[in-house]
């Protein structure tokens, strides 16, 4: 099918409440500009130089989405234009996030990625930590960044059950936080849960955003 086609598809199994952010990395720019033209807007890369290189070529009413492990380093080079960070997993981080945004006079929306999936080559906060870094002094006083709610993967496993269990987790959790810390300032409303092969079970487990890309590109 065509990309078009592909996304007339994925987006008929969303329903409202869900976004599909297109994870378009190490995608070259002419398909970008094809998923564009059928109507996508969000899109979501993993490295920031491949990002800043896309935006440059792209049309300004993209939404930016930096969905892979981000240094401090490099959040000036997205600050002036991203639209949501997927993978905040440390206070240092998000001091440097608002930092950035505050020069750009910009409100930077983020998401604390929770670490779910039982491998250790993920990133990511457990329950206890993310709980430390809401109470923390230091995070009262950030406000140029916004806490729009919560991000995790799944483990990378067949087993459908061990999957649906890891997004229910998140999904309480997610519930969790918003009781205990939603504001104007930061609402707790998304979750971003499910990629091409689970997005499916992510939506019925309460996912808001899921995070596809070969369903929609093709294989690498």
């Amino acid at each position: 099918m065509s990309i078009e086609e592909n996304l007339k598809y994925i987006n008929g199994k969303l329903g409202k409440s869900t976004k599909l952010i297109a994870i378009s990395k190490t995608k070259p720019v002419s398909l970008l500009k094809e998923c564009y033209d059928a109507g996508q807007r969000r899109f979501g890369e993993n490295k920031v130089q491949e990002m800043v290189e896309k935006q440059s070529q792209l049309p300004s009413d993209i939404e930016w989405h930096l969905v892979g492990h981000l240094q401090t380093n490099k959040v000036k080079y997205i600050a002036s234009f991203v639209g949501m960070i997927h993978s905040v997993d440390s206070l240092k981080l998000l001091i440097e996030i608002n930092k950035q945004a505050e020069k750009h006079q910009r409100i930077i929306s983020c998401l604390l990625q929770i670490y779910i999936a039982k491998e250790e080559t993920k990133f990511g906060l457990d329950e206890t930590e993310v709980i430390a870094l809401l109470n923390d002094a230091s995070f009262s006083s950030l406000k140029n960044i916004r806490i729009a709610g919560v991000m995790g993967m799944a483990t990378n496993t067949d087993d459908m059950n061990q999957v649906r269990n890891e997004f229910h987790q998140l999904k309480l959790l997610s519930e969790k936080l918003k009781n205990l810390y939603a504001s104007e300032a930061h609402p707790f409303n998304e979750i971003s849960m499910g990629m091409s092969s689970d997005y499916e079970l992510a939506i019925a487990e309460g996912s808001t955003m899921v995070r596809v890309g070969s369903s929609i590109f093709g294989t690498r």
